[in-house]
């Protein structure tokens, strides 16, 4: 089986969780996943299956949209619910304040990573440490905030709807929000709805995925892999051009430079090409060997 299927991952798993249960029912071990996401949050995780596996660089790299909930007046360990408590605070912020405050996070910034995270120090992750009670400098990463919009609002509650680049902790941004308001913030929800060109009303469910393998029908829910490619046009190459882009070599192209997706003449999927000076070179090859 070849191909990416869009999950909606449930809050408790997490996304290693979801591979090894999809590896199970699909029966393929070559199986990846597009972007971590934490077990507290649900939403889009696109999962890549065989030969598809070589897309999943460029999955992580795409921007994501999010969904999420800001308590405000709480301050915990891990910047989200799931955690210790560190403080409480009475929280005085309108609607036009929080608004104010969110134009500061919009935009190309930096952020310092949270400890309870992934993010490797000296051969360590952060969460090892953190759970040991060390607290440890980090330095901060470059991320872009494109959209910070406020949705909703109610008491200490709030809604907001982030599009950001990759590496971006929206806990982490929940906790700096609260902190500019100065009664502290952490996240009680999260959403994604999208990641890169996949969208939340395309994927199904772990639930959906047993019903379908016990019907037979898994192969229904793959999408192909240059899906993932759909905002490149395509070229399509003839059997001499193909027989150069099987062996990994160069070829000529009628085409402006940019990014495209190469087919053959019977419209197969060969690879991600980069065109330049009418040559089109491989980026990532999909075709079987």
């Amino acid at each position: 089986m070849n191909g990416v299927v869009i999950i909606d991952k449930g809050e408790g798993w997490t996304s290693h969780d979801v591979v090894a249960k999809l590896r199970g029912l699909l029966r393929e071990k070559r199986i990846g996943h597009g972007g971590t996401l934490d077990p507290m949050a649900t939403g889009v995780l696109p999962v890549f299956v065989g030969r598809a596996t070589r897309a999943v660089e460029f999955c992580e790299s795409f921007d994501k949209e999010y969904i999420a909930g800001l308590r405000l007046g709480l301050v915990t360990d891990t910047q989200d619910t799931t955690g210790t408590i560190l403080s409480t605070s009475p929280v005085s912020a309108a609607r036009q304040d929080v608004e104010d405050i969110l134009r500061r996070f919009t935009g190309a910034q930096e952020q310092i990573p949270p400890m309870y995270s992934a993010v490797k120090i000296g051969g360590k992750r952060l969460y090892e440490l953190a759970r040991r009670g060390i607290e440890t400098a980090r330095a901060p990463r470059p991320v872009t905030i494109s959209t910070l919009e406020l949705l909703e609002m109610s008491g200490s509650d709030i809604l907001l709807r982030v599009v950001c680049s990759k590496g971006t902790y929206i806990r982490t941004l929940c906790h700096d929000i609260g902190q500019a308001l100065g009664c502290g913030g952490a996240m009680f929800s999260l959403r994604r709805t999208r990641a890169g060109s996949f969208q939340l009303q395309d994927a199904v469910t772990l639930a959906d995925i047993e019903a379908l393998a016990s019907a037979g029908k898994l192969q229904e829910l793959l999408k192909p892999v240059d899906a993932l490619f759909d905002a490149y046009p395509t070229v399509v190459i003839d059997a001499r051009q193909k027989a150069k882009c099987l062996n990994g070599a160069e070829f000529s192209v009628s085409a402006a430079d940019g990014l495209y997706r190469v087919y053959d003449e019977n419209h197969v999927f060969l690879m991600l090409g980069r065109a330049g000076n009418g040559v089109m070179r491989t980026v990532k090859s999909f075709f079987e060997v």
